[in-house]
């Protein structure tokens, strides 16, 4: 069964039309990237499947249940969790307690492990778990970020820009988290800055551009460097 699916999606703000017509599916188990340059309207998409940006045509489903005008916080509680831009985890709080603050989107009846979960893909999570996260290094947070999703228990995991402004040995820690999150079953739709790398990671890749859907990629063209620059300039 198709975890999530977005058809004809179209996000408007005022005058400008952000996203026309995009279409595209996360399946259980599966990793789809969505690539392109700054202002394609990517994070737009992550944010419109949240319930947090005005869609003016087409639909967003979860198994088959439509979640366009309902509330961001609904959204969560039917198994879609946000990883946003920039982290924002509460740096007054400590480690536990921003983690235990994903368990407010978790459903009734769910238990995928909650904190355990997260301790296990990020150990540096259960050695701080007593610290404030405002002192937590830049990729220290991205992990909180991600834990703290993935204790509400999700069915799909959206990520805005995760490797953004990390040490590439951090990188390496996220996308690796990725892939086990993606082979314990999760649906992932994920925002990147690092096309090539996400490319090579994802079953397929969406380039958008200037609201559009341009390209679909699989693994085997993560070396087309030509192909894509192409498309990110059409």
């Amino acid at each position: 069964m198709t975890a999530l699916t977005v058809e004809k999606l179209s996000i408007r703000y005022g005058a400008v039309e952000a996203v026309r017509g995009l279409s595209l599916e996360v399946k259980p188990g599966e990793i789809v990237g969505l690539i392109g340059p700054n202002g394609a309207g990517k994070s737009s998409t992550l944010h419109a499947i949240m319930g947090a940006a005005p869609v003016t045509g087409g639909d967003v489903r979860l198994d088959g249940t439509s979640l366009v005008g309902r509330r961001p916080e609904d959204v969560a509680r039917r198994g879609i969790a946000l990883v946003p831009e920039g982290r924002r985890i509460f740096g007054e709080l400590t480690v536990d307690e921003n983690l235990r603050l994903g368990l407010a989107g978790r459903r009734r009846g769910r238990n995928g492990g909650g904190l355990t979960r997260a301790f296990d893909l990020f150990p540096i999570l259960r050695e701080f778990r007593s610290r404030q996260a405002g002192v937590l290094s830049g990729g220290q947070q991205q992990q909180l970020a991600i834990g703290r999703a993935l204790v509400a228990d999700p069915d799909v995991l959206l990520l805005d820009e995760p490797s953004l402004g990390l040490a590439p040995k951090i990188v390496d820690v996220v996308f690796e988290a990725l892939t086990q999150i993606r082979d314990s079953g999760l649906g992932v739709l994920l925002v990147e800055q690092r096309a090539q790398r996400t490319v090579a990671l994802a079953d397929r890749s969406h380039v958008l551009a200037n609201g559009e859907l341009r390209l679909t990629l699989g693994p085997e063209d993560a070396s087309d460097t030509d192909r894509l620059v192409a498309a990110y300039l059409a």
